[in-house]
């Protein structure tokens, strides 16, 4: 998977840092953001994060990077792996259901 990712022309990683710190790298876009969940546009699909007292520590789209704190649940890519067209196309009615 990582050979895809290098092979497309971009990167992507996440690090967390003991459930309370989440740095993202490969950041095309944040779709939408509250205290409670967080839904980022990745070079790998789009990925949603779940937790508790959420908040943007930094954003530097041009790098690519977000950083946030708070108490982290859940994290999940919320698409499956199609072309990048297909997947907006998608995306929204797999959202809401």
């Amino acid at each position: 998977m990582v050979e895809d990712v290098v092979q497309s022309g971009g990167s992507h990683e996440v690090v967390m840092v003991g459930r309370n710190a989440l740095d993202v790298t490969g950041v095309i876009g944040v779709e939408s953001f509250d205290s409670e969940e967080f839904l980022l546009q990745t070079e790998c699909g789009f990925l949603g994060i779940r937790g508790n007292n959420l908040h943007l520590k930094s954003l530097d789209l041009e790098q690519g990077r977000v950083a946030i704190e708070g108490e982290l649940y859940e994290m999940s890519y919320l698409d499956d792996g199609a072309p990048r067209g297909e997947k907006s196309k998608n995306f929204f009615g797999r959202l809401f259901r």
